[in-house]
């Protein structure tokens, strides 16, 4: 498959801009590898790993009122796990040593991570995912106050999560 090898030279292109970057994956919101050169990884586990943070980094930014996901950051003893969006149906995971310019991680993650749509939305189309109503495209309407939501529930909705219902007390 022509995205694969595309998407492969790019993670390598990105290797060779970023000193001190261990390993890059590019999957599928799904969780499906597209492309990885992690080597002491297991590319499939990490693949499925980003998808569930990105599932929780949508609801993180939808609750907070913080617009539309970009980008996550995750920093270990060992060194950091970055995760953009890329695309629609793509996400561009970074895996760095400690020591890392985190600065320019951003810089390159991003830049990659919009290359990589844009090579993936050529060869597979745009709305192939799970998450991809929720992805960096989505218009997020503007906040009201729902009278009929109890106190201390989120408005998050998902597809995969049934609704959030606050459970009763007995008696009450």
């Amino acid at each position: 498959m022509a995205v694969e090898t595309d998407v492969l030279d790019e993670l390598r292109r990105l290797r060779t801009r970023i000193p001190r970057l261990a390993g890059t994956l590019a999957a599928t919101v799904d969780g499906l590898v597209l492309a990885q050169d992690a080597a002491d990884t297991e590319p499939e586990g990490l693949a499925a790993l980003t998808a569930a943070a990105l599932g929780v980094a949508y609801r993180m930014t939808d609750a907070a009122a913080r617009g539309e996901f970009r980008e996550l950051l995750v920093r270990g003893s060992q060194g950091y796990i970055a995760t953009y969006a890329a695309g629609t149906t793509a996400v561009l995971t970074l895996l760095a040593d400690d020591r890392v310019n985190v600065g320019r991680l951003h810089l390159e993650g991003r830049r990659s991570g919009a290359r990589i749509a844009e090579l993936v939305d050529t060869h597979i189309g745009q709305g192939a995912g799970r998450h991809a109503d929720r992805i960096v495209t989505r218009e997020i309407p503007a906040r009201t106050q729902d009278p009929g939501r109890a106190i201390g529930t989120l408005p998050v909705r998902t597809p995969q999560l049934p609704p959030h219902r606050p459970r009763t007390q007995p008696g009450g």
